[in-house]
């Protein structure tokens, strides 16, 4: 199936979204595009905290679309958000692996590491939680699904924060660095390759590489000032490392231009 619901989507505005993917249901000519989009619009509704809502809108999924294996994985991955963000870990583990499995047995590269990208948040052991997202790794580099590997980055981050939290800030640093280099590559998007320089240079200053990170939070706030963005963690960070100079003007400059972009 050829439907592109990443061009609906807003996060930023589920209700929007919502919406959006409403009217496109209103106009899908087969069954299952209109189920698709059914998914889309559970999801949305999970965002908003319309738990029950959502889940009704995926029972209303008819079994002869449910026979198609797009809305049958897509079905499983979106009931598994619900149960997720309504506190539900237990309800979301098997719809998860339901959505993996259907999405790896379909060939559907990029919902099968989705789904194992949301099994990895599951855990509350940060040991399993890396472990899991090694696995979705793995899965999305050897995939010849291109939505598959563009995962790559933001697993590679994930992987990044469980290792710090196992107390690995070296090997965090490791995946950090790795998820740079992939965006860049790539010529990502400005402001998610930001955010993964970002996470480059506060892993430099958990391992005591003072200097490094100053200069890159240098580098990251004059990139933000030139480009018209902000990103008030750049200051909060930039704060820290000037006071740990003991340059106590440059530290609290940076702390009132965090809380100035903050207001």
């Amino acid at each position: 199936m050829s439907l592109d619901v990443h061009a609906y989507w807003d996060f930023d505005d589920p209700a929007g979204s919502e919406q959006r993917f409403r009217i496109a249901r209103e106009q899908a000519t087969s069954e299952a595009a209109r189920a698709v989009l059914t998914t889309q619009v559970a999801r949305a509704l999970g965002l908003q905290g319309r738990f029950h809502q959502g889940h009704a809108e995926l029972a209303s999924i008819s079994r002869d679309a449910l026979a198609d294996p797009e809305v049958a994985a897509r079905a499983a991955l979106e009931r598994g958000r619900l149960h997720r963000n309504s506190g539900d870990p237990d309800g979301a583990e098997p719809a998860f692996e339901s959505a993996a499995r259907l999405a790896e047995q379909a060939g559907l590269g990029d919902l099968h590491v989705d789904a194992l990208h949301m099994l990895a948040l599951l855990p509350d052991d940060p040991a399993e939680q890396a472990r899991r997202n090694r696995r979705a790794l793995d899965v999305a580099r050897s995939s010849a699904d291109a939505g598959a590997r563009r995962w790559v980055p933001s697993l590679l981050n994930n992987l990044g924060m469980t290792l710090h939290e196992t107390g690995d800030d070296r090997a965090a640093l490791a995946a950090f660095e790795e998820a740079l280099a992939e965006l860049r590559q790539r010529d990502g998007d400005p402001g998610t390759t930001r955010i993964a320089a970002w996470m480059v240079a506060w892993a430099k200053r958990l391992l005591g590489r003072d200097e490094e990170a100053l200069q890159e939070q240098l580098a990251l706030a004059a990139e933000h000032e030139a480009a018209g963005t902000s990103d008030p963690y750049v200051h909060d960070e930039l704060a820290e490392l000037y006071t740990a100079r003991g340059d106590r003007a440059a530290a609290e400059h940076h702390r009132a231009e965090a809380e100035r972009q903050r207001s």
